[in-house]
């Protein structure tokens, strides 16, 4: 007898990792409002090494608008400040000697819809990802009815797995409507 179990069970941790990821992409995504999420790309040079932001300094949100980094060597003030300048989050550090305030500007209508534009591309991506998973499950369904699988049991396993899909793709679409509220909210 063929076991569908471990179809399924790979399909639907496929489909997990990637909610995973779009959670990761679209916190990415500044919505205006301070969140230090945004600087986790950001790498620093340390002793020759490049190592993450937050492996160097503590990175705090005091307020709604403002970011702020305290390096743990003081001697990491420049580095940081340069890496932050040369990184794509678009916003110019503020240096006292010894935190680094980023100051988060309000954003534009125009900007908003981009940021919506490109939370929404991210959320197709993953919504492929999620089809491709039930996919590749179906195929492997059919690979087995030629094994000897009874086909009842395969229309079962397929409906099964689109119970599956269904309930990540409404996932996505309900993290999508939760940041692009985020974002269009002034």
């Amino acid at each position: 007898m063929h076991d569908i179990k471990p179809i399924l069970t790979e399909a639907e941790e496929s489909m997990e990792a990637t909610i995973l990821f779009l959670d990761e992409a679209l916190a990415h995504i500044r919505a205006g409002k301070a969140n230090p999420r945004i600087l986790d790309g950001i790498k620093v040079d340390y002793y020759g090494a490049h190592v993450p932001l937050s492996n160097v300094a503590t990175v705090t949100t005091p307020d709604a608008k403002t970011i702020t980094i305290q390096p743990w060597e003081k001697g990491l003030i420049g580095v940081i400040e340069k890496a932050i300048q040369n990184s794509d989050v678009g916003i110019t550090p503020m240096n006292n000697g010894e935190t680094i305030r980023l100051g988060i500007p309000p954003l534009t209508e125009e900007r908003r819809k981009m940021l919506a534009k490109q939370s929404r591309h991210e959320g197709e991506e993953a919504k492929i990802s999620v089809r491709n998973a039930r996919r590749e499950a179906i195929e492997q369904f059919k690979r087995l009815v030629k094994t000897g699988l009874p086909e009842d049991v395969e229309k079962d396993a397929e409906a099964s797995v689109q119970k599956i899909h269904d309930k990540y793709i409404k996932k996505i679409d309900d993290m999508l409507a939760a940041k692009e509220k985020e974002i269009m909210t002034v």
